[in-house]
């Protein structure tokens, strides 16, 4: 009695510690002893089992059999004592492990029917813990051990021990099979009303826990969708207290696994209460609430349109701004799988929705990058949305994500590139910042290489046809050379091929020259006129623009004029190739070809207009790369079809695809082939493909 009173104090435990008094309390537990010697040796340990070291000397001297067999004692005083130990001690596993292999379950299901209730918490503490272990559980469920926890449920009396009882049955309701013989037995339909009931905000946590852990397993999950379990998850997301909607959102998310569950919680109006969590300043609220939202909104038309309805889209574009990555990544998927939908896409521009994916997109969180460039392939669809894109600087992030080597971002930002190189000013950019040259990095790399790093080369292509050019030596007779083409000569791998701008504010070198094409006529006004003379402005402040080339405009209006009046496509051809030969030097015979003063008259143009960009009009002494082009040009401008192909020292030349006649079939036209157009030698000639005068022009 004296140890055990005076071993509550510190002091004294201290001083208890430092002798070998615990064996000796243990021998005082045995059946023999009297009631009294029981009550207080065991008080004694109840303090002595606080302290790590002791737990272990108690556990080592066999303390846990007559522990657990005092569990039952008459004397409600020992089997206080007695359930406190064990409950001390079952904060170690191996004692968790012993007290179900010593039969201490059983009793402990007992001691719920004290009419005490400290012993009660004290056994269901016990029973939370020891209940972690799978082979507890089995014992637990062989003794009733749910029937008689949800007999403490039942009881209102008891309400101050519901949470403990609900943490006991959260462990055992992980396991299938158990879970599925309550249903059978109705235990499930019981749990279920009791989570209808209202409850305090500690009780309703507890309770999502449990369905949350009941969610983890599809058998369970369609169990409790039986069980209308829904109702009580959109009931909770109306509650006042944060922490048990944070817990609701995660079980949803662990429901919506199971598709009718998905679609029975949108018909219960869950979604404007999870679009209402996006709303408050709990971080864990917000990151759980997108979360399942993005789920919600995966493929499912019908709950876009809720989040839509609800309001959700601005305040998920809102979402994107969040310094958490997990929210901003869960908003871009949602605003993702909401811009499937052109009212809603439309809906979600309009909240300036563009500007405000361009931060993540420097995010060095994998699934912010993911989401957000996929968010941004489904919605920069339109051209006033890429523009945007590239006043807001979002290409230049875009293009840095093609450096990456992580599996999905690549395949995604190759896939936002797509969609961004739909018209010439993005693409461009995005060629000024590198994404050729990456591309073309990613497609020769066995491992990063992909169709969509593929794809985005050739898409990047089509609204660069300088750039193809140069890097391919080929335009198809699909690809139309407009204003602003510009032939740069072959790029090396890798290298980065400059803007027409950038090539003309370089200083005059020795290289050979970038060749323009530009029939633009410029109109100016006369007030202009006088503004500009009244107010000059500085070589720096003033605006790039391309070199005037009347020549160019007038053998385009003479190619429509003369050219579309014939009506024979072979004669056409012909015809435009003696224009192009006569206004690049005419006929050169292929042995006077070295004496042809091409290079002179380039450098003297060069000269002249002290830049290394040569408007293609202004040749009047042109060889095969330039009347190659200047030909392409003229054909695309009254569209005929022909390509351009370079070859190798200064070679280019155009194929163009003509109908012939076949004579043993009474005149009727026969299939196309494919001839080379002589714009050197003798102007005018078709030279069938492959035959040897065709490839005595095409190569040295």
């Amino acid at each position: 009695m004296a140890l055990g009173t005076m071993a509550v104090h510190g002091d004294v435990t201290g001083a208890l510690k430092k002798t070998d008094v615990i064996p000796s309390i243990i021998d005082r537990l045995s059946p023999e002893e009297d009631t009294v010697v029981q009550e207080f040796a065991t008080l004694c340990l109840a303090s002595l089992s606080l302290d790590f070291l002791c737990k272990a000397q108690i556990f080592d001297h066999k303390g846990l059999p007559p522990l657990i067999q005092l569990l039952s004692s008459p004397d409600p005083d020992v089997q206080k004592n007695s359930v406190e130990i064990i409950f001390n001690l079952v904060q170690d596993y191996q004692c968790r492990v012993a007290v179900h292999e010593l039969g201490g379950i059983p009793p402990l299901l007992e001691l719920l029917k004290s009419d005490f209730p400290v012993i009660q918490r004290l056994a269901l503490e016990t029973l939370m813990n020891v209940t972690t272990d799978k082979d507890t559980c089995h014992t637990f469920s062989e003794e009733q051990g749910f029937e008689k926890v949800m007999e403490i449920l039942n009881n209102k009396d008891l309400s101050d021990l519901h949470a403990k009882a609900l943490n006991v049955l959260a462990n055992y309701l992980s396991d299938s099979e158990r879970v599925h013989l309550i249903h059978q037995g109705g235990g499930l339909t019981t749990l279920m009303n009791f989570f209808f009931t209202p409850n305090s905000p500690e009780i309703q946590s507890i309770a999502v826990k449990c369905i949350n852990r009941l969610a983890q397993s599809s058998e369970n999950r369609k169990m409790l969708h039986e069980q209308n379990v829904e109702k009580v998850l959109v009931d909770y997301l109306s509650v006042a207290d944060v922490s048990v909607k944070t817990s609701t959102c995660k079980a949803v998310a662990a429901m919506n696994l199971h598709l009718a569950s998905k679609e029975r919680f949108r018909e219960l109006g869950g979604i404007p209460a999870l679009v209402k969590g996006l709303k408050g300043e709990c971080v864990e609220l917000i990151e759980a609430a997108s979360h399942v939202l993005a789920n919600l909104t995966h493929n499912n038309h019908l709950s876009n349109m809720a989040v839509y309805e609800a309001g959700g889209h601005a305040i998920l574009v809102q979402q994107l701004k969040r310094s958490c990555p997990k929210t901003v990544a869960n908003a871009a998927a949602t605003l993702y799988n909401m811009a499937q939908q052109e009212v809603i896409r439309s809906s979600i521009l309009s909240h300036g929705v563009i500007q405000a994916l361009v931060e993540p997109l420097k995010s060095t969180d994998t699934q912010v990058l993911v989401n957000t460039t996929l968010c941004l392939a489904a919605l920069a669809c339109d051209e006033e949305d890429r523009a945007e894109l590239l006043s807001a600087g979002g290409l230049q992030p875009l293009v840095n994500l093609l450096r990456s080597y992580h599996k999905e971002v690549l395949q995604s930002a190759c896939m936002a590139v797509i969609v961004c190189a739909s018209d010439e000013p993005t693409t461009v950019e995005m060629c000024k910042f590198g994404a050729v040259e990456l591309l073309q990095e990613i497609n020769q790399s066995v491992k990063r290489r992909s169709t969509f790093s593929e794809s985005a080369m050739i898409s990047l292509l089509k609204y660069n046809l300088s750039v193809k050019y140069s890097l391919t030596d080929h335009l198809a007779s699909t690809d139309v050379v407009s204003d602003g083409f510009y032939d740069a000569g072959k790029a090396h791998a890798g290298q980065r091929i400059l803007t027409l701008e950038e090539f003309s504010k370089q200083p005059v070198k020795q290289q050979r020259p970038i060749i323009a094409v530009n029939t633009v006529i410029e109109k100016r006004q006369d007030s202009d006129q006088q503004e500009d003379e009244t107010q000059p402005v500085s070589p720096a402040e003033k605006p790039w623009k391309m070199v005037e080339d009347v020549s160019l405009q007038v053998l385009v209006k003479e190619t429509k004029d003369y050219i579309l009046s014939l009506d024979d496509e072979r004669e056409q051809c012909a015809a435009l190739a003696r224009m192009v030969s006569e206004a690049m030097g005419g006929a050169v015979e292929m042995e006077k070809l070295h004496a042809f003063p091409w290079v002179l008259h380039l450098s003297e143009l060069k000269i002249q207009l002290q830049s290394n960009v040569i408007p293609i009009g202004l040749i009047t002494r042109g060889i095969y790369r330039h009347r190659a082009l200047l030909f392409k040009c003229l054909a695309d401008c009254i569209g005929m079809s022909c390509t351009l192909v370079r070859g190798e020292y200064n070679r280019a030349w155009n194929e163009v695809l003509l109908f012939g006649v076949d004579p043993s079939s009474g005149g009727r036209s026969s299939g196309p082939s494919r001839f080379i157009v002589d714009l050197m030698h003798r102007p005018g000639s078709l030279l069938a493909g492959n035959t040897p005068a065709a490839v005595q022009y095409q190569y040295i």
